[in-house]
């Protein structure tokens, strides 16, 4: 009977536009559910994003509908998913049981719309915590009242939307406690995962890759993955970074995945140390998986992470991780957090760059690798997942 229960069929629509082809932490996460729904069985999944056209490709257990829409990023290939009418035609068309946004604008409303009007439950992820990675940086350069005036601006809106769905998924206890604090009183704790057979310390591939890229073998290579961009902090990673090649020349190397306004700085940074390689992106886990493997320190200069996938991929591959202590990182790094820096500045990143260097980095990550294979698996975090899931369908009232 227990099975049973468990294995209850669900229908899910995952609805977002922070979805780019070549790569990104929500494209990672609903890529990863169509996968274990299509390994697991039982469920169904139906994924509508913004793309290039208008189309629909159908799996055996899973149906994807991109909604032809504008660039609004040439970098990271975001777009804005404005034909809404089109979003309401396909839910009408699908009838799922339940309805998963991801995305704190107009998208975000008409999900709730759509599913009062279908009478279907809407749960929200709240994957980017938009208002302190984006309205605080804009309103800090405006002067101390008008920044006050935007962020509780920013907050109370944030109460009314996420208020309104049945649930507002968190991938972070701390930040769940913080949009409480908020209005949100609908958060729910969830976890993102990694897929440990493919982000994995196995094989040793280390020395192979270094040499496709071109990478001394001797270096201390660190490496860098995600958007270059304000919100990231990347300008104190390559201040650091600077320091570091500036003091020590030909010891450290950085191997830099991504793309963004800042590409700028970097393109200098490469042109004045000679010790920079860069990819735009990195679309293909096992290929990503290698990078993780190739490096000896992953860098993650981050401050306002809602979760940190990256961190728990390198990891996962036995690559240890160098940040800044004290956000919301801290939960998911398994080892050398003592390394880490205690201010966000450069020059205290590039100390604990350096001390991370010289601390066994090679042991650091493999203690890591066991902790998060233990712990964060894709199957466990959506065995986790599918059972908030079931617990919104069955005690939904419509109208409520």
């Amino acid at each position: 009977m227990q099975e049973t229960i468990r294995f209850a069929r669900v229908k899910i629509c995952d609805l977002t536009q922070f979805y780019s082809p070549r790569s990104g932490g929500v494209r990672r996460y609903v890529h990863e559910k169509i996968a274990h729904i299509q390994r697991e069985g039982g469920h169904a999944h139906v994924l509508i994003v913004p793309g290039e056209r208008d189309a629909v490709t159908a799996g055996e257990r899973s149906t994807v509908y991109t909604i032809r829409s504008p660039l609004v990023s040439r970098t990271a290939q975001y777009r804005a998913l404005l034909r809404l009418g089109r979003v309401a035609e396909i839910l009408e068309y699908e009838r799922p049981d339940i309805i998963e946004s991801a995305d704190p604008y107009q998208l975000g409303w008409t999900a709730l719309a759509c599913g009062r009007e279908l009478r279907i439950p809407v749960v929200a992820f709240y994957h980017s915590h938009f208002a302190e990675a984006y309205v605080s940086g804009i309103a800090s350069r405006l002067g101390g009242a008008v920044a006050g005036l935007a962020m509780d601006g920013a907050r109370r809106y944030t109460a009314d939307l996420y208020s309104r769905f049945a649930r507002t998924l968190v991938p972070s206890p701390a930040l769940a406690a913080e949009l409480r604090a908020w209005g949100v009183g609908n958060t729910t704790p969830v976890d993102l995962g990694v897929d440990t057979d493919i982000f994995c310390p196995t094989p040793d591939d280390a020395l192979a890759t270094r040499a496709e890229l071109g990478i001394p073998q001797d270096c201390v290579l660190l490496l860098y993955v995600g958007r270059l961009a304000p919100e990231k902090n990347t300008r104190t990673l390559f201040s650091a970074f600077e320091m570091l090649v500036r003091e020590q020349p030909g010891r450290f190397h950085l191997l830099a995945v991504g793309d963004g306004p800042q590409r700028d700085f970097l393109q200098t940074l490469s042109e004045t140390t000679r010790a920079v390689t860069w990819q735009e992106y990195c679309a293909e886990p096992a290929a990503l998986a290698r990078l993780y493997r190739a490096a000896d320190i992953f860098t993650h200069p981050g401050v306002r992470e809602t979760f940190g996938l990256a961190a728990l991929e390198s990891q996962a591959c036995g690559t240890p991780v160098v940040g800044i202590r004290g956000t919301r990182l801290d939960r998911i790094i398994f080892s050398g957090l003592d390394l880490w820096a205690h201010g966000n500045t450069p020059h205290a990143l590039a100390g604990a760059v350096e001390k991370m260097s010289r601390a066994e980095p090679a042991a650091l990550g493999t203690q890591a690798a066991r902790e998060v294979a233990a712990r964060f698996p894709w199957a466990v975090v959506f065995d986790r997942l599918f059972a908030v899931y079931r617990d919104v369908v069955s005690t939904y009232k419509p109208g409520c």
